[in-house]
């Protein structure tokens, strides 16, 4: 069904304590622990009305504890605590403007997508409009905090921006509301603040990275000095890990407004933005998160035990259960986050974490270039991925009369435009990709299990490795075998994604890793295949792999191993003595054809079942021994039925079009399978 690309990423939103909103699963709870949340967000809601400062602060700051734990939000959402906490946003103490704004954004992150839509119905975007423009303007009076000393300020703002984040990329009406009331100024001021306060002109270039991805509106009332600070970021120098994120950031908004940049700049903008990346993609993680845990050690080298009490502590705090939290963190909260006597666990981590701060930057930041990567990577024309959601078999296939003509479309390759090209390949890009895929060596995997507060690095490093993968992905769907070097090198390729799959005693069940390798080896097997270049993978391995894609819940996996099927295959039937593998194959494909509950699946299986079939002496063998044509007729009116009953109102017209090409595909070919039989 045609070569297909990954839709652009968006970023996986984050809870105060960073983790990825899917982990913070609710606890189990019975009803009378339900009753009590409920009841402690009643009492902690009234307490925001306080004539106590101190009160309504610790009042914010267990809410936004409170509700990491999903299951206590509804209870929160009951209570109007959307419309209770936004007057807090002004509050007249500082410090309850950072908690409120801590415990809307942890709403916002932990709620998802309904929770933000709401919190924008409810109008939480005015009094946060109003503080980001007070935060700015306090800016200046408080340029150089006390030592030791927080700059409040810049923590307030740094909370909103965090906030308001969250709520652009969630809300078509926040992203509406962030155009009309020109906070790209806001962005622009705290982005600028870069040379004081690198965590909040950081929280500053990841909004501008989301909010300039697809916003005309937005790219109509970008100024100069925006684009120049952006600019000035790009061309800084600095090494260290937050400027490395900061210039990836900033390259990701410079590629999203490429459109409004004159014509003569860029093909510049590009080479520059593509070597921000490349420079980026060469660190090397595995040697660099243990050389900086090496360093954090020698700043306590004379005091031996804090760093070992410190990782105790914050490893007991993210293991806690929330009566636990209650109990320890008790009088020791800040933002809803939990602390020890040393340190606050606030914004993903620590402060005096500084080389797990840096470690963390490095890896975001290279997730965050590899991103951009697979955008660079996408067609204009073309803004969705509807098959993976929209995908079929070769897409030199002829595409019967009377469908809509967005098919064609639909099933023609990517193309790179000979500038994107030129610049991915200048910079060595497919190389650095395919070296991401790699996940980092033993070393630093030791590191991070055995100092707990490096943990979360674990998940942080998978992530790179899945986008890695991805943009291995597009980079194979849109340059040619010559542009990747050649057969040798795709060979290397097929030996690395066959190790990744196959080099432990169980194929991985990842979901994401799934997803990620699955598209990859898609596209590199389709255009191996095109080339008639041999593969290392054999067809025991491939099956062994759809059988583990096919209990797989996500759709674009069971998709992709049904391809990799159809094009391992299609090959095998060019060859002697390849009938009992091609019955394996087949056996498959009409077990998920007739049994799989989804339509695109079910599809994708008989289009790997047409090009597996269509041809050759193997195949004709094949198909009479594991009766193919009767199986085909059993299944073909079950097919039909199965599109006029759910067609409409579960999948997309772009789908459903696919889906009336493959029946008319099905009843050519039960035709082709009739003649062929009569032999």
């Amino acid at each position: 069904m045609g070569k297909s690309k990954t839709n652009k990423f968006k970023r996986p939103q984050l809870n105060s304590v960073g983790l990825p909103v899917t982990a913070v699963k609710p606890t189990e709870a019975n009803e009378s622990d339900h009753d009590d949340s409920s009841s402690a967000a009643g009492e902690l809601l009234e307490k925001l009305q306080s004539p106590s400062a101190d009160v309504r602060e610790f009042a914010c700051a267990s809410i936004s504890r409170l509700v990491q734990q999903r299951q206590t939000i509804p209870g929160f959402l009951k209570r109007n605590a959307v419309r209770r906490l936004g007057p807090m946003l002004l509050d007249r103490c500082l410090a309850v403007r950072e908690t409120a704004a801590g415990a809307l954004r942890n709403l916002s992150a932990c709620g998802g997508y309904e929770v933000c839509e709401d919190m924008v119905k409810q109008d939480i975007m005015t009094p946060l409009t109003t503080l980001l423009r007070e935060c700015c303007a306090g800016f200046e009076t408080n340029v150089v905090p006390v030592k030791g000393q927080r700059n409040t300020v810049e923590d307030v703002a740094n909370e909103a921006v965090n906030l308001l984040w969250n709520l652009c990329e969630s809300s078509s009406q926040a992203l509406s509301v962030f155009n009309k009331s020109g906070l790209v100024d806001v962005m622009l001021q705290c982005l600028e603040r870069h040379p004081h306060n690198m965590e909040l002109a950081i929280t500053a270039a990841h909004c501008l990275h989301t909010v300039t991805e697809d916003n005309p509106e937005l790219l109509c009332s970008v100024n100069s000095p925006l684009l120049g600070t952006l600019e000035s970021v790009l061309l800084s120098s600095q090494p260290a890990m937050g400027h490395v994120l900061l210039r990836t950031l900033a390259a990701g908004a410079i590629w999203n407004m490429k459109s409004i940049l004159p014509a003569a700049r860029q093909a510049q903008t590009l080479n520059t933005v593509v070597a921000i990346l490349s420079q980026c993609l060469e660190l090397d993680a595995g040697k660099l998160i243990p050389e900086l845990k090496q360093t954090e050690g020698a700043r306590f080298v004379d005091d031996q035990g804090l760093a070992d009490m410190e990782d105790q502590a914050i490893g007991d705090m993210v293991g806690m259960d929330e009566e636990e939290v209650e109990e320890e963190g008790a009088g020791h909260t800040k933002n809803g986050k939990a602390v020890n006597t040393n340190n606050d666990v606030s914004d993903l981590l620590p402060r005096g974490k500084e080389e797990l701060r840096d470690a963390t930057a490095l890896l975001t930041a290279q997730q965050t270039s590899l991103e951009i990567i697979v955008n660079l990577c996408c067609s204009d024309d073309q803004s969705d991925d509807e098959w993976e959601e929209t995908s079929s078999g070769d897409e030199s296939e002829i595409v019967p009369d009377g469908l809509c003509d967005d098919v064609s479309n639909l099933m023609s390759p990517l193309c790179l435009s000979a500038e994107v090209h030129g610049a991915l390949i200048h910079h060595s890009i497919p190389e650095k990709v395919l070296n991401k895929t790699k996940f980092p060596g033993k070393e630093a995997i030791d590191v991070c299990y055995q100092n707990p507060s490096w943990k979360c690095l674990m998940k942080k490093m998978h992530w790179v490795q899945y986008r890695a993968l991805t943009c291995l992905h597009n980079i194979l769907s849109t340059m040619d075998a010559d542009s990747l070097g050649g057969a040798a090198a795709l060979q290397g390729v097929a030996q690395h994604l066959s190790t990744l799959v196959f080099g432990a005693e169980e194929i991985p069940k990842e979901e994401e890793f799934l997803e990620a390798v699955t598209s990859a080896m898609r596209s590199l097997l389709q255009i191996m295949a095109s080339r008639n270049i041999p593969q290392c993978m054999s067809p025991q391995q491939l099956m062994g792999l759809s059988e583990t894609a096919t209990c797989c819940n996500v759709v674009s996996v069971r998709v992709n191993a049904l391809a990799i099927l159809g094009i391992t295959g299609s090959t095998l039937a060019k060859e002697k003595g390849t009938s009992e593998n091609l019955q394996m194959i087949g056996n498959a494909l009409l077990q998920v054809a007739s049994k799989d509950s989804n339509l695109v699946v079910n599809g994708e299986a008989l289009d790997a079942l047409f090009d597996v079939f269509a041809d050759g002496e193997e195949a004709e063998k094949a198909a009479r021994n594991i009766q193919l044509l009767p199986a085909l007729k059993t299944l073909q009116p079950v097919f039909k039925a199965k599109i006029r009953k759910e067609g409409k109102g579960k999948y997309s017209p772009e789908q459903l079009c696919v889906l009336d090409n493959i029946k008319i595909n099905l009843r050519r070919f039960i035709g082709y399978l009739e003649t062929v039989m009569k032999k």
